[in-house]
């Protein structure tokens, strides 16, 4: 005979389910609207058959926005961002804490945003890095516009070469403040014999979009260019980089 506690117990918590019973399931996510999926179909085969020129800045990010949200329509978003931040370089540009104070944007969103600037870094990088400065010289002014025409505070890059003029390092020597940045002579040209350089280049940006030489970039492109003299290595150019244009120290008879 079974014990009444366990019988209590078996009927508390039965060894077997009702085969009829129904069994609690996980909801299923919510699906696309269909009205989006259509949107993003076609969005997707314009950029596929026409590439980016067949598309405006919102809807281009649209196409960024959509793997990092998924299930909801991100054109108020792509629009939201263009108006905070202008165009679609400058919204890729943009800083972190800025992107995350507009509402909307979270971590997948930056994230999304973070590798597509970064692939149009390495891609304009890759133009450029261990082929010869004065053959591409073009294909590097391009890469010095993509990399820092739209940054908000001024940095500073030194693009090191070797003794056939071959860009063998860009390192980014300092970060600075909207209209500043911090430079030492010493640090550029001890890097330089760091890596076996024999020349480089000075290349920093103006958030201002100006690109004409302030008097203290000035004076420290002198210190840097008898820093260098001192060592036997050469300052080819100094390269102010502004949202649309840029000014070359050599051309600009102030190298």
């Amino acid at each position: 005979m079974i014990p009444d506690s366990e019988m209590a117990d078996e009927q508390t918590l039965p060894l077997f389910a009702d085969v009829g019973a129904a069994v609690p399931k996980t909801p299923a996510p919510a699906r696309q609207p269909s009205y989006i999926r259509d949107h993003r179909k076609r969005l997707r085969q314009r950029f596929l058959q026409g590439g980016a020129a067949a598309l405006p800045d919102y809807e281009l990010l649209e196409l960024v926005l959509f793997r990092a949200i998924p299930r909801q329509d991100v054109k108020p978003l792509a629009r939201q961002l263009l108006e905070r931040f202008g165009d679609f370089n400058h919204v890729l540009s943009a800083g972190l804490c800025q992107l995350s104070q507009v509402p909307g944007v979270g971590d997948a969103v930056i994230c999304e945003l973070k590798i597509v600037e970064a692939a149009a870094h390495r891609l304009s990088q890759s133009k450029v890095i261990r082929r010869p400065v004065v053959s591409g010289w073009d294909a590097l002014v391009a890469y010095c516009r993509t990399t820092m025409a739209h940054r908000e505070t001024e940095q500073f890059r030194v693009l090191y070469l070797d003794l056939k003029n071959v860009l063998i390092a860009d390192e980014l020597q300092a970060k600075g403040t909207i209209d500043h940045v911090p430079v030492y002579p010493r640090e550029v040209v001890k890097r330089a014999l760091e890596l076996n350089a024999a020349a480089f280049i000075l290349v920093h940006n103006h958030p201002s979009g100006d690109p004409n030489p302030s008097e203290a970039d000035i004076v420290m492109t002198q210190k840097i260019q008898l820093a260098a003299e001192a060592l036997g290595l050469t300052v080819h150019d100094h390269l102010i980089i502004g949202k649309s244009a840029e000014l070359s120290f050599r051309a600009s008879h102030l190298l």
